[in-house]
């Protein structure tokens, strides 16, 4: 992929020495489902993702599973920033959620880039923040929201604008921190109240008006 730094809009502050020492390097495709960390794990490259979504999750002893955040283009993971500044393990995993194209930046040059270029700085470094701001939200709703509103959230969120969600069970309560059982639950009695229906592999939407009420009601 010729150019890959022009595509990159984020990009589009770098000076000119930054944008030669990453020029040299050559972005790859990453299929879908492939794990890219694991706990424990050391951090060898700064990912600089082009295409695709990573989503990068905390599992409990009991092997629940959370969805931290999600790195699109333009965003950086904190535990991978973490890693290359200050050699911190991995204590999340992180998996492709669909294809991806990314650059993957050695260690050396990250740390080179660091100490030369401002807006390279500015680029991981206000990357890093907007994801720890992505953290404190979870927190907040897992601490403070209860249940059914945050599953009224994420069921919005992955409609994005249609009636139709396709996602397992277990992968919303991945994403709003609680047991699988208690997804089920709670779709069942949406189901039982007309605002949505379970099928095969999916769930629909009937009642959307309800289902955004339930999502900003002070008393959810």
């Amino acid at each position: 992929m010729a150019g890959w730094i022009e595509q990159a809009s984020f990009l589009s502050e770098l000076d000119r020495e930054a944008r030669r020492q990453l020029e040299v390097l050559r972005p790859q495709h990453v299929p879908d489902r492939t794990t890219l960390f694991r706990p424990g794990d050391q951090a060898e490259a700064f990912v600089i993702l082009l295409s695709g979504r990573i989503g990068v999750y905390l599992t409990g002893r009991g092997g629940r599973e959370l969805l931290l955040y999600a790195v699109t283009p333009g965003e950086t993971c904190v535990q991978t920033t973490l890693g290359v500044l200050g050699g911190a393990a991995y204590t999340g995993e992180a998996v492709a959620e669909s294809d991806l194209v990314a650059v993957m930046v050695p260690q050396p040059v990250f740390e080179t880039l660091m100490a030369i270029s401002a807006a390279f700085r500015s680029f991981v470094f206000r990357a890093f923040a907007a994801r720890l701001s992505d953290l404190m939200f979870v927190l907040e709703q897992v601490a403070f929201v209860k249940v059914e509103k945050r599953l009224a959230l994420a069921l919005i969120e992955r409609a994005a604008g249609g009636d139709v969600i396709e996602a397992t069970h277990q992968e919303l309560a991945a994403v709003i921190g609680t047991a699988r059982e208690v997804v089920s639950r709670r779709l069942e009695a949406l189901a039982s109240k007309g605002i949505v229906a379970n099928e095969r592999g999916l769930i629909r939407v009937l009642d959307a008006a309800e289902l955004a009420r339930m999502a900003t009601s002070p008393k959810a």
